[in-house]
């Protein structure tokens, strides 16, 4: 996904960002806008999209594991931020289907 969004113009921050709240899977920025990035994959929608699968408190999670990077990245707290989610399905071999939902969620559905 990282490919796929630098193709897109989003500039990498980082990748995989633990701390005791929880994990982000990518911090990229999109021109000023600091974006704050969960990747979905499922094989098949046949029981729903990964977007489904974000509910409130995997939002929270993020939302504080945002929080967090912010605290320790002062310097890149000052710009914009939203939170993104992208939904891959399919089998690598027959295609893969990508889903980019910018804005999905804010601080404020945590």
């Amino acid at each position: 996904m990282l490919r796929y969004l630098q193709q897109r113009g989003l500039k990498p921050v980082s990748r995989n960002y633990h701390c005791r709240a929880g994990e982000i899977d990518l911090i990229m920025l999109d021109g000023g806008t600091l974006a704050f990035i969960e990747v979905r994959y499922r094989r098949s929608t046949r029981f729903g999209h990964g977007f489904d699968t974000i509910d409130r408190r995997k939002r929270r999670h993020i939302i504080r594991s945002a929080m967090h990077f912010l605290l320790t990245h002062p310097r890149l707290a000052e710009r914009p931020l939203r939170f993104d989610v992208v939904g891959v399905h399919g089998e690598l071999a027959a295609g893969l289907q990508v889903n980019w939902m910018r804005d999905a969620f804010s601080a404020d559905d945590g």
